[in-house]
């Protein structure tokens, strides 16, 4: 962990590109809402940019006193870059590329990580956002050696990825979480036309499917393994109230994992999982009224317990994408479940105040409330899925005008 000397400029680690021959995509045509809050991020993160001495560290959170700095390891160190890149995409600015090419470039080493399932957090968002807005063929490379290391970690007799390696009372614990790193492998596979990453990522999804949901729709964190026969040796919720609460960011991973698994494969098993997983969520009677949910469904009702903003973020994300696949009724309601979710966060209530909250956008987010880490806080996946929300809000309705168009 670091703390950063106020007023140091932002340099990179290494050369940039020339930018001079560049043709950046025209910025998408936005909303008045989602034009001011984009407009607001860029002056926050301008604020960042001013204040990193270095792009090989990569800011995680702000304590009310200091920055939090990570190094590529960390398994949020994506999240900087890949919202440098959605700044870039919503603008056009090349002071965007520019900035969200030098984070990302620090995370090359991360190609070679075999000791997490988190690569694909590390890489998709950053190089996977890059490549998509640059077609950069160093990046589709760096995607692809990310996506070899990421399936060293598959066992076939469990049918999953490997979470996590440093809990000796696991064997085998996939977390739900490790849904959103076989985002990557689908990519792979899309690609490339290897059919191997897509076979992991769905036998994943399909266990995951199996074993981590309960009859209501809610998940467990954790479920550990036995690697040699597959069985299911236990079931937890290790960031949880409980073991049999509902922790909203795992509920959050679950709806959008399954969302992008039917994207890819369209299977109605997936796109059923997510909608049943958004109904919980949304059908909750402890979701607060503004719908950004305390740090767990099943937390005790004390005054002043934390809410979990990263989750709502995520949970806005997803559901603007899953509009594309469900009836028009039930697109309906969770388009309007989403964009009330991006309206509250866009509020004083959650948004900081412009300089402040070490430069982030969003306030009150919870990382681990059991073990007392990151409690009311901004974390940088929390301003990620925020501005991916307003992106998807933006690419949404454009959509719907273009259709209304043609059908005119």
């Amino acid at each position: 962990m670091e703390t950063l000397d106020e007023g140091l400029a932002f340099r990179s680690a290494r050369p940039l590109p020339s930018m001079s021959d560049a043709h950046p995509p025209a910025p998408a045509p936005l909303s008045e809402f989602v034009r001011e809050n984009i407009a607001f991020a860029a002056n926050q993160y301008s604020g960042m940019l001013a204040q990193l001495a270095a792009s090989n560290v990569y800011p995680r959170t702000w304590t009310g006193e200091k920055r939090v700095l990570v190094r590529p390891a960390d398994w949020t160190s994506g999240f900087f870059p890949g919202a440098l890149w959605y700044l870039f995409e919503a603008t056009g600015e090349l002071r965007w590329r520019e900035a969200a090419t030098a984070f990302t470039a620090g995370l090359e080493g991360m190609k070679e990580n075999r000791r997490t399932h988190d690569v694909g957090f590390m890489l998709y968002c950053s190089f996977g956002n890059g490549y998509r807005l640059t077609k950069e063929p160093r990046y589709r490379a760096i995607l692809f050696g990310g996506a070899q290391s990421l399936a060293t970690r598959f066992n076939p007799n469990v049918g999953c990825i490997k979470s996590w390696d440093t809990r000796a009372e696991w064997p085998f614990p996939v977390i739900i979480d490790n849904m959103m790193n076989l985002e990557l492998l689908l990519w792979a596979s899309r690609e490339s036309g290897d059919p191997s990453f897509r076979d992991i990522a769905v036998s994943h999804a399909d266990t995951t499917l199996r074993n981590h949901f309960r009859p209501d729709a809610s998940c467990y964190h954790v479920v550990d393994y036995d690697p040699a026969t597959g069985a299911v040796r236990n079931r937890q919720t290790h960031q949880g109230a409980a073991d049999e609460s509902a922790w909203s960011r795992g509920q959050a991973w679950a709806l959008y994992g399954f969302t992008f698994m039917h994207r890819e494969t369209r299977a109605p098993s997936y796109l059923g999982q997510a909608q049943r997983v958004a109904d919980f969520i949304l059908g909750h009677p402890r979701l607060p009224a503004d719908k950004i949910p305390y740090w767990d469904f099943d937390a005790p009702r004390i005054p002043n317990a934390p809410r979990d903003a990263s989750a709502a973020a995520i949970v806005a994300s997803a559901l603007f994408e899953l509009c594309d696949y469900v009836p028009t009724d039930a697109a309906a309601r969770y388009r309007e479940a989403a964009t009330e979710q991006l309206r509250s966060l866009a509020s004083s209530a959650y948004r900081a105040a412009p300089g402040d909250n070490g430069c982030f956008l969003l306030k009150h987010s919870t990382g681990s409330f059991p073990r007392g880490s990151e409690i009311d806080v901004p974390l940088n996946y929390a301003d990620y899925y925020f501005l991916e929300a307003l992106l998807r809000k933006s690419r949404r309705a454009l959509r719907h005008e273009r259709d209304g168009m043609t059908r005119r």
